[in-house]
């Protein structure tokens, strides 16, 4: 395998390419190790030793890194798997590790994320920020079903017409058409603001 180019990542991490093709990313102090430069041969021996010894131990390593600092989808996993240089056999071995430990579980997460903010938001908002995260459809359906309830509803309305301290009786007809805009917009229906707004009592 012929080194056609090495060129810096960061100060201290360079990207090697092999036969014209990006292989990895390596530490300065790989590169002497390997005698690894530009115009030269690295064997299929090294080649596969600093893949299996220290690329794919050290995009595991990186992927608990990730998930330690916060909860993260399969699909953000990747994402930051890839920014860092990983070809994307590597990251799917890597993506299989974590998983056989349970520490990406997509269906899991998607109920955390759900329980943590809807009584803030609406299915609408929900179902946005949780594409955005590479979930499904399929999977946001099902785990809203498991967590959503009208009880849950009802608290997000709630709670964002005390941020704006409604006060209905004080209001003008389009004040109130207004708010009732507000919430249609955050995703929520129409039948489910009249009856908080009818039903509900309204303090400080």
């Amino acid at each position: 395998m012929l080194v056609t180019k090495i060129e810096n990542k960061t100060s201290t991490k360079f990207k090697v390419y092999l036969d014209g093709q990006f292989a990895f990313v390596l530490k300065k102090s790989e590169l002497f190790r390997y005698r690894i430069k530009e115009n030269e041969q690295l064997s299929e021996c090294d080649y596969e030793e600093i893949r299996n010894e220290i690329i794919k131990k050290r995009a595991k390593l990186r992927a608990l890194q990730l998930l330690t600092d916060m909860d993260r989808t399969k699909d953000q996993l990747c994402k930051k798997l890839r920014d860092d240089g990983y070809q994307e056999d590597i990251i799917d071995e890597t993506i299989g590790y974590v998983e056989s430990f349970g520490y990406v579980n997509d269906f899991n997460f998607a109920k955390n994320f759900i329980e943590s903010k809807k009584n803030k938001k609406s299915k609408k908002e929900m179902y946005s920020l949780l594409k955005a995260k590479g979930l499904s459809s399929e999977m946001i359906e099902n785990a809203m079903e498991e967590c959503y309830s009208n009880e849950d509803t009802v608290q997000a309305i709630e709670q964002f017409l005390r941020k704006k301290r409604f006060r209905p009786e004080n209001m003008s007809e389009k004040e109130l058409q207004k708010i009732y805009s507000a919430l249609a917009r955050k995703g929520f229906h129409y039948e489910d603001i009249r009856h908080v707004i009818q039903v509900s009592e309204w303090n400080a």
